[in-house]
């Protein structure tokens, strides 16, 4: 029996795929999709994106968007949310948006509680720019801007952002996912979900981040890309929920 996939409402019908062949954000993208149908949120929601391979997004949703300068994300949204409390507000960033050049609006945006979700894809790189080191590249890992890899005396130690997020007290939820597998995915889903519900109750910063493979700026075919997140990027980056305000409901 052939397998049907039907294509979320909320997706457009005529867009145009701009990523990279095996990218992961094609499956970020969907899951948020789905879960904007299944939770019956198109009409209400506004998503903030930002500079890299995250500000495609408005090319393939049916929603409202604000595409914020380099790593404002957070506070695009925090405005948005602000001025329009009733609105489900999120941001869609990637690691180097989120984790670095945005580093200070991202952390005071969970530090002050923003009824806010965002969503994290890190791979490691810059992306779009052309592979250079970000505040995730792993220790001894290759990029255009640490030609002989990432060590601690010159580039420091990778961020862990999810763990940084839970500490803040006005965070809600965090969580680190993976898209390397199909179980992987389904988590995925489950924690995208209850980023969004903490927003939906009131609870605070909601956040997710996603590892997620870059082929192109890895060198590699998206099949080894991928054995790279489950043997290289899941030790350094250990899977799991962090902080879930919604236990102690």
């Amino acid at each position: 029996m052939q397998a049907v996939f039907s294509t979320p409402e909320v997706m457009k019908k005529d867009f145009r795929f701009t990523f990279c062949p095996g990218c992961d954000h094609g499956i970020a993208v969907r899951l948020v999709a789905e879960l904007i149908d299944e939770m019956n949120l198109k009409e209400k929601t506004i998503c903030s994106t930002c500079v890299g391979c995250s500000v495609f997004l408005y090319d393939f949703l049916n929603i409202d968007c604000v595409e914020a300068p380099h790593g404002r994300a957070c506070a695009s949204a925090t405005g948005v949310k602000r001025t329009n409390p009733d609105k489900f507000v999120f941001t869609y960033q990637g690691d180097g948006d989120f984790a670095s050049i945005g580093y200070a609006e991202s952390m005071h945006t969970a530090i002050r509680g923003e009824k806010v979700s965002a969503i994290c894809i890190n791979n490691t790189t810059y992306g779009m720019t052309g592979g250079q080191l970000g505040p995730t590249t792993m220790m001894g890992q290759v990029t255009t801007t640490s030609p002989f890899g990432r060590n601690k005396e010159y580039y420091g130690y990778p961020m862990k952002i999810a763990e940084q997020i839970a500490l803040c007290d006005g965070t809600a939820f965090s969580a680190r996912v993976a898209l390397d597998s199909v179980p992987h995915i389904n988590q995925a889903k489950q924690a995208l979900r209850k980023a969004f519900e903490v927003q939906l109750e009131g609870l605070g910063f909601g956040f997710v981040e996603i590892l997620s493979s870059c082929p192109t700026n890895w060198h590699m075919t998206p099949e080894q890309a991928h054995d790279r997140v489950k043997n290289e990027m899941i030790p350094v980056f250990p899977l799991g929920i962090f902080k879930d305000l919604t236990e102690n409901k």
